[in-house]
């Protein structure tokens, strides 16, 4: 039977239950991760972790799992399925509380801590034939300003990906007030032009995706291309060669057109190819 985990209690799915008094169904006070596992094999689980470990310390939520602990909880969820491709999500709240309030409440409120798993797409085989690639759009970035943060307040990223889905495509990029480019509603971005990698530098302004990570690594490792983490413009970007989106669930994706205009020659390019074979040959060391 597939189980779920919900404050140190194993159970079904339909027997788990939190109570509407939970901040971060009152406030989005709490963090989630998704990590995809393949054949039993997680991806990245220990970045996943460190990721959500900073983020509880940015909001001072204490008294979670140790990584010890999250790897037994996850294994015994992800066991519990038939499924061989699943992806695990792992969200921590700040808990329950009798009244609501804005201000953090005392600390010794428990953590809400759930963790589930659904199935996901077997991998993509590393050739241009397996690939769909992304047509994307553009706007500039609505959100809060600690991207950083993996919170699941999504309202923001929601509503820039819907604005994307009513153009009728795969992705909005988005771009701060200084005309850089900063993430997608829910991916990283890669610009290759010739021989060089850019994508933005962390800060505020977005996520640290682990899928960017164990990219970035495995490039710098490669030394095909040279790779700078530095900001990418509008001028630059429309004079890119390829351009690729990164995220856990959809691992490395090449874009063809931004705002209906060719990327490149507007076809999958050779540098995706290549990166993304790094990727795929790469992501089960992290």
């Amino acid at each position: 039977m597939a189980l779920v985990y919900l404050n140190g209690q194993f159970c079904a799915p339909e027997q788990a239950a939190i109570s509407p008094m939970d901040r971060g169904f009152l406030f989005g006070d709490g963090l989630y991760e998704v990590v995809p596992s393949y054949n039993g094999q997680f991806v990245g689980f220990t970045l996943h972790i460190h990721r959500l470990n900073n983020g509880l310390a940015e909001l001072n939520i204490a008294g979670t799992p140790t990584l010890e602990e999250w790897q037994n909880i996850c294994r015994r969820v992800l066991d519990s399925h038939e499924e061989t491709n699943l992806g695990l999500y792992i969200q921590v709240t700040r808990g329950v509380v009798a009244q609501r309030g804005h201000a953090y409440p005392s600390a010794t409120v428990k953590p809400t801590v759930f963790v589930y798993a659904f199935p996901i797409p077997t991998p993509r085989s590393a050739e241009i034939t397996s690939c769909t690639p992304y047509r994307v759009v553009t706007q500039q970035d609505q959100r809060w300003q600690r991207c950083d943060v993996k919170t699941t307040s999504l309202l923001g990223n929601v509503m820039h990906y819907q604005h994307g889905r009513e153009q009728h495509s795969d992705e909005t990029l988005l771009f701060n007030p200084r005309g850089q480019l900063t993430e997608a509603s829910t991916s990283n971005v890669f610009v290759l032009c010739g021989e060089t990698v850019y994508t933005a530098p962390l800060d505020n302004q977005l996520l640290p995706g682990i899928t960017r990570h164990i990219l970035l690594d495995l490039l710098h490792a490669d030394k095909k291309f040279k790779v700078i983490e530095q900001a990418v413009d509008k001028a630059q970007l429309a004079a890119a060669d390829e351009v690729w989106i990164t995220s856990s669930s959809r691992e490395v994706v090449p874009v063809i057109s931004i705002d209906g205009v060719p990327v490149g020659c507007g076809e999958i390019g050779p540098g995706w190819l290549h990166a993304f074979k790094l990727y795929s040959q790469g992501k089960f060391n992290y």
